[in-house]
């Protein structure tokens, strides 16, 4: 029997793209679940099954399941994501991202559906003691949304316990990146991500870029990040889903591309995809930024079997030039 799989914040930018994935593939019922607060409906699968609705109202959350009694995993990607807005409004990242967690967990025992494959983030590492990261890297989050994740991340460990709902809780790093054919894509508004708004200068919608302090301890003095594509994403969780499924016990992997690159080689990358000379200037630093996060993958590879696809940076600033030249105004909702 083909069970079905729920997706909640499927209509988001890495969910959206994990929608396509599952349909796609062939898995036979999924379903969506999405405020559309931050979400795009046109960005989900026509062959999804939509739903618009906050999975911390467990009324709604018990309906969609009641309708779907096939749905024996969640994938969870809602949640508010701008680290800089959980320094200056942290309560509404632990309403939203926490206390919406305890909900989900309520309902999903209360149904028996005991698997979950969890967005994380490398925020819960906050500044890492080793680099690059493990999984074992002690977590020390240095803004509020890293410090919701990894709540996120402690609630379910004690609901394992206790009720025997298992997790992966996958951590990762910069997302970059669109659906190759350029049919889905990043849309954030306000856009704070370093590649959109790149893009944006190459658009003629910015005049420059700015990046935020070149004094980092890094070999360029800009801010090092690992970056991974919303596809390579997507078939790490859909691995994590089959492993759970397998019986296997909770666990955590770090999702990189195991390869660093500072702000200024994006620009650089981009400059080269786009053909544009995409002028910068260098702004003072972000509060809560790391100098460098870069993940080791290699239990996800092990373990899950992960083979990322999109290895490499200008492959990955291609496909998200595609999707900015087909939708120069996002999804225009």
């Amino acid at each position: 029997m083909v069970m079905a799989i729920l997706v909640l914040g499927g209509a988001g930018y890495i969910g959206s793209h994990m929608v396509d994935r599952l349909v796609e593939a062939g898995q036979a019922e999924v379903v969506v679940v999405d405020s559309l607060v931050t979400g795009h409906r046109a960005a989900v699968h026509p062959a999804a099954v939509f739903y618009k609705g906050d999975l911390a109202d467990k009324d709604f959350m018990r309906s969609v399941f009641s309708k779907h009694p096939d749905i024996d995993a969640v994938i969870h990607f809602a949640a508010f994501s701008l680290v800089a807005e959980s320094m200056t409004d942290p309560l509404k990242y632990f309403d939203n991202n926490t206390a919406g967690m305890i909900a989900l967990l309520e309902v999903m025992n209360e149904v028996g559906v005991k698997k979950i494959v969890f967005s994380s983030t490398a925020a819960t590492y906050g500044i890492p003691e080793e680099i690059p990261i493990l999984e074992t890297t002690p977590q020390k989050p240095i803004n509020p949304y890293g410090e919701s994740k990894l709540m996120m991340e402690t609630i379910m460990k004690w609901a394992d316990q206790a009720y025997g709902i298992k997790f992966v809780a996958l951590r990762y790093f910069n997302v970059a990146g669109a659906k190759p054919d350029g049919s889905i894509g990043e849309d954030h508004g306000p856009e704070t991500h370093l590649l959109p708004i790149v893009l944006q200068v190459a658009q003629g919608k910015r005049e420059k870029i700015a990046i935020f302090g070149d004094d980092y301890n890094t070999p360029d003095g800009t801010n090092v990040r690992d970056y991974v594509h919303p596809f390579d994403l997507a078939d790490a969780h859909s691995l994590a889903v089959d492993y759970l499924r397998k019986g296997n016990e909770s666990s955590a992997f770090n999702l990189g591309s195991s390869t660093g690159f500072s702000n200024l080689a994006i620009v650089e990358a981009a400059r080269k995809v786009t053909g544009h000379p995409i002028p910068l200037e260098i702004a003072g630093r972000r509060p809560g930024d790391p100098d460098t996060l870069v993940a080791s993958s290699d239990k996800a590879r092990q373990v899950l079997g992960w083979q990322p696809k999109f290895d490499n940076i200008e492959m990955i600033i291609e496909t998200a030039w595609k999707w900015h030249s087909i939708h120069p105004n996002g999804y225009a909702d």
